[in-house]
């Protein structure tokens, strides 16, 4: 495959919005299961844990959507690792919220299934985006003119 032809295979694959990625619908989606787990913690939790989780599972497709619009490969590697880490927060505080007895585990299994999911389709785009960046060590042929041989 010539470069031109990498290149317009890459420009057909490439999702022309943030909403036809199936890693920012399932983003959504837990968003959506978060919200609902959260509406039957305390009252007391609402500015604490109740807060925590919703900003934490809508900065997930959040930060998929911001990084895909920026267009450049490398801000949007950054802003898949920033809804990584927060999806490893809501990890945590679903885990807590069990702990503290606000929810059963078993209520948050779909939540946490998604997650798992969410992970290993973050780190699989991660590693196709980096596969299309080009080298950082190559260079281009030196020329004879250089005084090099050939």
């Amino acid at each position: 495959m010539t470069s031109g032809e990498k290149k317009t295979a890459m420009e057909q694959a490439k999702p022309r919005h943030y909403k036809d990625l199936l890693v920012w619908q399932k983003g959504m989606t837990l968003a959506k299961l978060v919200y609902r787990l959260t509406i039957r913690f305390p009252p007391e939790e609402r500015y604490g844990l109740t807060s925590q989780m919703r900003r934490a599972a809508v900065s997930v497709p959040s930060n998929i959507a911001e990084g895909q619009a920026r267009r450049g490969t490398n801000e949007f590697l950054q802003f898949l690792s920033i809804a990584e880490g927060s999806l490893a927060e809501l990890d945590t505080q679903l885990t807590l919220s069990v702990e503290l007895g606000f929810v059963q585990q078993g209520e948050v299994e779909s939540a946490l299934k998604e997650i798992d999911e969410l992970q290993k389709m973050l780190v699989a785009l991660k590693r196709k985006l980096s596969s299309f960046s080009p080298l950082a060590t190559r260079h281009s042929p030196l020329s004879s003119r250089a005084g090099y041989v050939k």
